[in-house]
């Protein structure tokens, strides 16, 4: 469970392609597989132009909204258009091959540009609250730990990553790390559903730069074993772990940030976009 902690940003494309209706659905919205998606304009009068789009998943209600920019030469809400476009059907990631990869650093480079710096010692509220991952460049290895040692995604061990959230609480400073996993069993026991928290505190370093240090891991079960009491996983005193620079601390970098859309960046380059949920 330890290689859990590498997850997020720790010691851890193309675009919408679908025609739109002329008008459906209500506003909500997430992004999904580029073919179990569905595109809507919220319901409304039809001689007014919508405000957002609704990206819905085929397959489940789950949904996203993606707001429309009112003016087209209105840079920001532009720009994020682009990149939410940008890294939407990559699951996460997982699917994410090199031009991939490319499109979507160079759509949250023009954003990150327009932006401007991040100042956290005046902006530090638009932190707070629970933050969906959309997309992470480091889950292009196939790994759990990103570009740090973790489990492998495959048929070597049968795990399958759910949803990822970071909680992040600007008073207690208190950031969770939160992930949904389902674990392989074998016939016919069906796969163990389980969530992991990975508890931090974090500290501003500067204008824009989060240090987090780890404090424990969470698990519980979900789904039908959902009855069970939550299991604190002991962590490997200091000196008996292996001789690495990991010592449960971690940066990164927000380099966009607004009350609906984060972006990161890694100790380790790592290019992360969350999404309020």
């Amino acid at each position: 469970m330890a290689s859990l902690l590498n997850l997020v940003h720790h010691p851890a494309s193309t675009s919408l392609s679908h025609s739109l209706p002329s008008s459906s659905s209500s506003s909500s919205s997430c992004f999904f597989p580029r073919n179990n998606i569905n595109v809507f304009t919220p319901k409304g009068n039809k001689h007014i132009k919508p405000s957002s789009l609704i990206v819905k998943s085929a397959e489940t209600d789950e949904s996203i909204t993606i707001p429309i920019p009112s003016n087209p030469f209105d840079t920001i809400p532009n720009l994020k258009l682009n990149l939410l476009s940008a890294v939407s059907g990559l699951n996460r990631g997982l699917a994410a091959n090199e031009e991939d990869l490319q499109k979507a650093d160079a759509a949250a480079k023009e954003l990150e540009s327009a932006g401007g710096l991040v100042d956290l010692s005046e902006d530090l509220d638009k932190l707070q609250g629970r933050w969906k991952l959309i997309y992470s460049s480091a889950f292009s290895s196939r790994t759990l730990g990103g570009s740090r040692p973790g489990p492998p995604i495959g048929r070597l061990l049968p795990i399958t990553l759910g949803q990822v959230y970071q909680r992040i609480d600007i008073l207690s400073k208190d950031f969770d790390n939160i992930v949904d996993l389902q674990l392989g069993t074998p016939w016919p026991v069906p796969p163990v559903e389980v969530t992991a928290t990975l508890a931090h505190k974090f500290e501003l370093i500067g204008s824009s730069k989060i240090k987090i240090v780890f404090d424990k891991t969470t698990v519980k079960a979900t789904g039908n074993l959902s009855q069970l009491p939550p299991l604190e996983v002991p962590r490997i005193p200091d000196a008996l772990r292996p001789p690495t620079n990991n010592t449960g601390t971690g940066d990164f970098e927000i380099t966009y940030l607004d009350s609906d859309t984060r972006v990161t960046r890694g100790d380790r380059g790592e290019l992360r976009v969350f999404v309020i949920s």
